[in-house]
């Protein structure tokens, strides 16, 4: 019989000690052992949970238990459960985590701590979607060209709803909330940093490459208004924040943005709270994955089955997949030398002029105009709607600096990304 003790019984916790007594002869069966919660950690002790299982609110209490074998870890954050995890290696026990952020800054070093126990992360990614699963393993024989992908539902949930029903931004934030999609403080999820935080760990499996938050570009979706929406519309595009992780030569590029993409697009058509992640191999091309992003019983599935990998295949090593630099040389890409399609939106005085003014400072930083709309504001304001050839991020913002010293220009410019 395999124990396992869970620190941080809340949403995903409750599901994951349900999920193995309720699922209990099918997980036996193709884990080939009985698997039991022991124990779990919570904050409250007060809260009533009904779960049948032994609460305390020291994470060491299951650390330093000989009898438990599996650490997992639920609990968020970065610091505490690094110290938790590192002290539960120590003590050589496997170890499942969902924890995004702790893994953004700390798998490499998890990694070597961990050497040959196993310890596994599936759930800090997309939920229940087996992405990690995919990269780690069953795209293991490519090249990996490209990742790129919706990784954060709230997100996903409110641009669809800007885009279908003509939301403003601050109303479906408010809905969002009022449904649970979006925190008290909602800045983690509409400022990029989630997203962020899963595409450095798919970077890591696909490259190598060992990047913390502050290296990448990280955008989030709080500028977009439904003139964007009207101009992405217009011209087939819908809006999405996308996390970005590619291959160019021997540097990798990661960014996170949002981003216009073609309506047709498979990426372009996953609505709701739902997350897609298109991943490029250079042996077996594109392939995509779907499916619930976030969620107790979605992200408790995944937790589950790392579970039942560890009982059923024993030692699995190394954690990210590949003990060796996967290819000598790569190097993370500077933001500033990335190069994309730009859109713009600019809101300026509606005077004889100042359109000259403008598309000289295109000129100017050799950015080549591809479609102009003007569309009226307010009295004596209007909406310059740009998008452009492809051109070098560094001069796109360089341009943007230039445009806002502008008399005429009233407020500072938003700029999309085309993909």
């Amino acid at each position: 019989m395999i124990r396992v003790g869970v620190i941080g019984v809340g949403t995903v916790g409750r599901s994951v000690v349900k999920i193995l007594e309720e699922n209990a002869a099918i997980i036996t069966a193709r884990a080939g052992d009985a698997i039991i919660v022991k124990r779990g950690v919570v904050r409250n002790l007060e809260k009533v949970r009904d779960l049948g299982i032994e609460l305390s609110q020291n994470p060491d209490d299951i650390i330093n238990d000989p009898e438990i074998d599996i650490v997992v870890e639920l609990m968020g954050g970065v610091d505490e459960p690094f110290r938790i995890l590192k002290s539960a290696l120590a003590n050589g026990k496997s170890v499942v985590t969902a924890n995004k952020a702790l893994l953004a800054y700390h798998r490499y070093e998890l990694q070597e701590i961990a050497g040959d126990i196993p310890f596994e992360f599936e759930a800090s990614v997309a939920g229940g979607i087996p992405i990690i699963s995919a990269l780690r393993e069953g795209l293991s024989a490519n090249h990996i060209l490209s990742i790129m992908g919706i990784m954060n539902g709230t997100c996903n949930y409110m641009l669809t709803k800007m885009m279908n029903e003509g939301i403003d931004f601050d109303s479906i934030l408010a809905e969002a909330q009022a449904l649970g999609y979006a925190e008290a403080d909602p800045t983690f999820d509409i400022g990029g940093f989630d997203a962020a935080h899963k595409l450095l760990i798919l970077a890591s499996i696909a490259y190598g490459i060992d990047a913390k938050p502050e290296e990448i570009l990280i955008e989030g979706i709080e500028g977009v208004t439904q003139a964007d929406i009207a101009f992405a519309k217009e011209f087939g595009y819908t809006i999405k924040l996308l996390g970005i992780a590619k291959r160019d030569g021997m540097e990798v590029e990661l960014r996170v943005h949002a981003a216009l993409v073609k309506q047709d697009a498979m990426i372009g058509k996953i609505d709701g709270v739902m997350n897609g992640i298109s991943v490029v191999g250079d042996r077996v091309g594109e392939t995509l994955y779907y499916g619930p992003g976030a969620g107790g019983d979605a992200t408790a599935s995944a937790v589950v089955a790392n579970i039942i990998d560890i009982v059923r295949s024993g030692k699995r090593s190394p954690m990210l997949g590949f003990n060796h630099p996967l290819e000598e040389g790569l190097t993370l890409k500077d933001s500033g030398n990335i190069r994309s399609k730009y859109y713009l939106r600019l809101r300026i005085s509606d005077k004889p002029g100042m359109l000259a003014q403008i598309t000289q400072l295109f000129a100017d930083h050799t950015i080549s105009v591809e479609t102009m709309l003007q569309r009226p504001y307010e009295a004596q304001c209007a909406h310059l709607l740009f998008s452009t050839h492809e051109a070098l991020e560094s001069d796109v913002c360089a341009m943007i600096k230039n445009l806002e010293l502008l008399d005429a220009v009233l407020e500072k410019p938003f700029m999309i990304r085309i993909i």
